[in-house]
């Protein structure tokens, strides 16, 4: 097996197991493998109950991360013109950095009886994002409320649509340098 002490990175080699428990109680630590499926098995010496605390944090870590992988934005049916371009900068942004996005549209009182008005704001809301996500599955009306949820495209494929106006600045300023970079080129080249 191979050895590896874990608080100096030091790689012992490849040792028989009676040599790395020797190792390790010389240097008052445990031995542990970390990966059993290794050609040949990795161990490493370490304080076990400083390992345990290690994973169990790591592993801590990897269900946060999970549980924030969705997003949620809630519309109404009567939303504004300036809200529900704020709303599809969040989404993108969602989707931008690989985040699943519920798109909540609730209905109150008797809006529930233009249940077309809330469908046709939904497939609005699909068609806005179609360059950032997919949808998971269709639209769904549950109860009150209209339930569709979008999932982001590869990396290389995302284009948004919907910038702040700091956003919209910065990528006139980005355009205006690259364009004077052109000329500066073309003067040269002459």
């Amino acid at each position: 097996m191979r050895v590896i002490v874990a608080s100096t990175g030091q790689q012992l080699g490849v040792m028989k197991i009676q040599d790395a428990l020797r190792a390790a109680h010389q240097f008052g630590l445990d031995l542990v493998e970390v990966a059993p499926q290794a050609v040949p098995p990795v161990c490493r010496i370490v304080d076990f109950g400083k390992f345990k605390y290690e994973l169990a944090k790591h592993d801590k870590d990897k269900k946060h991360n999970a549980a924030s992988r969705m997003k949620e934005i809630k519309f109404r049916v009567n939303i504004g013109t300036h809200d529900y371009d704020t709303k599809m900068r969040h989404a993108e942004e969602f989707l931008e950095k690989g985040n699943k996005v519920r798109c909540l549209l609730q209905f109150r009182g008797r809006e529930m009886a233009h249940k077309e008005i809330g469908m046709e704001l939904i497939k609005r809301i699909e068609k806005n994002l179609e360059t950032m996500g997919h949808p998971e599955s269709d639209a769904k009306l549950m109860g009150r409320n209209i339930i569709l949820t979008l999932v982001p495209l590869p990396a290389g494929k995302r284009k948004r649509h919907f910038f702040s106006d700091l956003e919209l600045a910065l990528n006139e300023v980005d355009q205006e340098a690259d364009a004077e970079e052109e000329e500066e080129e073309e003067e040269v080249g002459k």
